[in-house]
């Protein structure tokens, strides 16, 4: 049997532009020879199609977009992703919906029975679950295969995954016991760091467990916050990978089970596969939400010279406007490696300086503050000075703020309200410190050239706010930060497990005591890429006016 994995990327709501490209992969597949083609999870709608699913006209005019599809279906079998609603007197009244279409109507249906309600999944809030998982006997060249269907989160039912077994059921199981010959899956997985390679393993043991050959497509493309990293893959009945789809990018892959040969493009890994996330996210946020270009306030540092470099991989530095506004307390570099980053990248910059609007923020304000000293108040105002300035550049020229603050900051509150915060989208909100530096060298190494400055990476960071000033008269060395925030935040662990791995217990209980009294903060933030197992946004949800760690 000949399987395509029609890895596609959808916009969420745009059910004829989804509707068309789902067609063509069809068209596709089978000119190329397939006897199945798998299009991903709620392909029609978009995924995750959120509250737009309560909106009364939505959920028919998606099955009208099915119905469409179905009928341009010739002799291929196509799995495809949509709505379906019940008339059920009890439940949500939608079911999230693989169809299966043949000759030009749908011929089959498998309704997703694991539905996720963790991290940054909320199906249980849209979706009833379904009951039987479906057998259907899928004709090839050779006669007939009895195929399993499932929904992405249907094989995700190993405890091995989770700290602990998440579901009664395992929907893969019960699929092999009804006689299924093959099991095939269709997914919209969101990427983080090390996720691809999870899912391998797990998709792997399934099809060795069962004894029969798995094949799973996965969504690729940016949705507001998540981005889906493709990666699609098939596996023999031993649980070998024999064909794996490629990375972040749309993909047509034929997958022949009777052929020994292997497809397999190869995964990127840590840094790369971050930087690859970061660009497809950024392109995909500001072409799906139609912006004209992007603006970045670029101070000289490691963090707007990486999303600067991101911003312009992603939609060309024609688009990419760049604005430096030092002050008083600016070094000669800052200017120095901010038009450096400017000249490599080919981009446009501006030089705003910021020390009239300082001045007169201080001097109205001077006989309201009682002649207190000055403390963090004053280089605040500098922060939202050039947030100002940003924000006008924004509002003239039509143009996206990206903030430039990573997760180290976001973390710990290393951030100005209305200032650095400000802006559309947090390109780098996910990224630590020290994969920050990473990147920044991996972005140097691809491109064969210094795009980001030698001298932006090796100097100490610092905000520049004061005279002298370093990150580190704040915050620990950022190693050190950013080994203490993976603990507390993406693993949960507690102070005293993170003081018994060897970190020093004033030093925890300070990043643990900033991280918590800075949830305001970051409920304020733009909306961040997520690449990490736990990002800041949806995937925490974590009250603000509370006291425990």
């Amino acid at each position: 049997m000949k399987i395509a994995l029609a890895q596609i990327n959808t916009t969420v709501g745009d059910l004829q532009g989804n509707a068309a490209k789902i067609i063509v992969a069809i068209g596709e597949a089978e000119r190329a020879g397939a006897d199945v083609v798998l299009l991903p999870e709620l392909t029609v709608p978009g995924y995750p199609p959120k509250d737009f699913l309560l909106k009364r006209s939505f959920v028919p005019a998606n099955v009208e977009a099915m119905e469409r599809i179905a009928a341009k279906v010739g002799g291929i079998t196509a799995v495809v992703g949509y709505v379906e609603p019940h008339q059920a007197e009890k439940g949500r009244g939608v079911y999230n919906t693989a169809a299966i279409c043949r000759g030009g109507c749908i011929v089959g249906r498998h309704r997703k029975i694991l539905l996720p309600t963790y991290d940054v999944f909320d199906e249980t809030r849209y979706f009833d679950s379904g009951e039987t998982p479906l057998v259907i006997r899928v004709p090839t060249g050779g006669g007939e295969v009895a195929v399993g269907v499932t929904i992405c989160e249907d094989l995700w039912s190993d405890d091995f995954y989770f700290a602990r077994r998440l579901y009664q059921r395992d929907p893969s199981a019960e699929l092999r016991a009804a006689g299924a010959e093959c099991i095939v899956n269709i997914g919209a997985s969101p990427f983080a760091i090390g996720k691809p390679a999870r899912r391998v393993k797990l998709f792997s043991q399934k099809a060795a467990d069962h004894g029969v050959p798995l094949a799973a497509v996965n969504l690729v493309g940016g949705n507001d916050d998540l981005i889906f990293d493709g990666a699609s893959t098939a596996f023999d009945a031993t649980g070998k990978l024999v064909a794996c789809a490629k990375s972040f990018a749309e993909d047509m892959l034929i997958v022949d089970f009777s052929m020994s040969a292997n497809i397999l493009t190869p995964m990127p890994e840590s840094a790369a596969a971050v930087l690859d996330a970061l660009v497809l996210g950024t392109r995909d946020y500001i072409g799906k939400c139609g912006f004209k270009g992007v603006v970045i306030g670029v101070s000289g540092g490691i963090d707007s010279a990486v999303t600067a470099a991101v911003a312009v991989e992603a939609f060309g530095a024609d688009r990419v406007h760049l604005v430096a506004m030092p002050s008083r307390f600016s070094s000669d570099h800052s200017l120095t490696d901010a038009e450096l980053l400017a000249n490599a990248l080919g981009c446009e910059m501006r030089t705003i300086p910021i020390e009239a609007m300082h001045a007169a923020a201080e001097q109205t304000l001077a006989p309201h503050f009682n002649s207190q000293s000055p403390d963090v108040t004053e280089e605040n105002m500098q922060a939202r000075a050039r947030g100002s300035i940003l924000m006008a550049m924004s509002n003239k020229f039509g143009w996206l703020l990206l903030t430039t603050g990573n997760k180290s900051e976001l973390a710990v509150g290393y951030c100005t309200l209305y200032g650095d915060m400000c802006g559309g989208l947090a390109v780098i909100s996910d990224v630590p410190k020290t994969m920050v530096y990473k990147i920044a060298r991996l972005i140097n190494e691809r491109a064969g050239r210094e795009l980001v400055p030698e001298g932006t990476i090796t100097k100490p960071p610092s905000a520049e706010l004061r005279p002298d000033q370093l990150d580190q008269d704040s915050l620990p060395a950022y190693d050190k930060l950013d080994a203490i925030l993976e603990r507390y935040i993406e693993n949960e662990e507690t102070v005293d497990e993170i003081v018994a791995a060897g970190f020093d217990d004033a030093v925890v209980r300070d990043v643990v005591r900033k991280v918590d009294r800075n949830e305001h903060k970051r409920k304020q933030a733009a909306v961040g890429l997520k690449v990490t197992s736990r990002a800041f946004g949806t995937g925490r949800r974590m009250p603000i006016a509370a006291k425990y760690s």
